[in-house]
């Protein structure tokens, strides 16, 4: 039985730094390995996800 979500409400406090200015930190290289095995397992559930529908 699919569960259906009809509403989703996400909460965020941002708080200001007083240490000082604030920076933008840059994201890891797109070929670092845990972030390209994160993506191997996405990938890998989405499949399943399909063949499991595909089969009903």
């Amino acid at each position: 039985m699919p569960i259906e979500i009809r509403e989703l409400v996400i909460r965020a406090q941002v708080e200001p730094d007083s240490s000082g200015p604030t920076t933008s930190r840059a994201a890891p290289p797109a070929d670092s390995p845990n972030q390209a095995e994160l993506i191997r397992l996405c990938v890998q559930e989405v499949l399943r996800v399909l063949e499991e529908k595909r089969e009903r």
